[in-house]
């Protein structure tokens, strides 16, 4: 594991914090100016997850619930690179998936949608990266459901993401969206992104190439994390004569 900061986020490339079209912002939203200290060390290391942990179905959301049959709706495989902001792979990422069903509903107590709960579908999934920053899943391509933003509020169809990588600074939750979904650009939360280069790097693009024959079909979706800058205190090399 390589030791050292990771580069400061630069605040003007994300979402403000209170953005009043998006309502829970306006609760949730810091109303002090935010403080940037150094990174400490628990924040430059860890965590530390191992492949033994993880269980050989955990990547495939249509095989790891399933009990009497098979999950309803469209099958996908979405796939893609994790990377530093310099470039470099990120391997042994922990990449975890949750998302609705292919109605729009989530497995979750405090969902009341009407659509139906797939008794096939948990709607969950993890994978570590690979050397490469590579990660695949295999899963059920979620619907889209109304929200109580405003009276006819729906969000797109969207997979949520949580990445963690080789320090704590690096963590990063966020929203894979649809290539050609109308949906995007009238959802009040994708609104709140500044511009349409980061929006459009929120949307995975369908990649025909890796389409699964009379099975599924594939989305690459890459992503950037927080990259370290740690640099050569002296220039020599340690334990080289000077």
């Amino acid at each position: 594991m390589t030791i050292g900061e990771f580069v400061e986020r630069d605040l003007t490339v994300h979402p403000p914090a209170l953005t009043p079209g998006y309502k829970t912002s306006v609760l949730r939203a810091p109303r002090n100016a935010l403080i940037s200290p150094r990174n400490t060390l628990s924040e430059v290391t860890g965590p530390v997850f191992a492949a033994n942990e993880l269980g050989d179905k955990d990547n495939d959301l249509i095989l790891n619930f399933a009990t009497d049959g098979l999950p309803i709706g469209e099958r996908l495989i979405v796939h893609g690179y994790v990377r530093d902001e310099f470039g470099n792979p990120v391997s042994g990422a922990l990449v975890e998936l949750w998302q609705a069903n292919a109605g729009g509903r989530y497995r979750h107590k405090k969902d009341q949608y009407l659509a139906p709960i797939d008794p096939n579908f948990g709607g969950c999934g993890r994978m570590l990266t690979d050397s490469n920053g590579y990660y695949v899943f295999r899963t059920i391509k979620p619907g889209p459901y109304p929200w109580p933003n405003n009276t006819n509020s729906w969000r797109p169809a969207h997979i949520h993401m949580s990445l963690s990588a080789d320090g704590w600074a690096q963590r990063l939750i966020t929203q894979l969206y649809f290539e050609g979904d109308p949906l995007i650009e009238r959802c009040p939360i994708v609104r709140t992104v500044p511009t349409i280069e980061q929006v459009r790097s929120l949307i995975a693009q369908e990649d025909p190439a890796h389409h699964v024959p009379f099975d599924a079909r594939t989305y690459r979706f890459d992503v950037t994390l927080r990259g370290r800058r740690a640099t050569f205190f002296e220039n020599t090399v340690p334990g080289s004569s000077r």
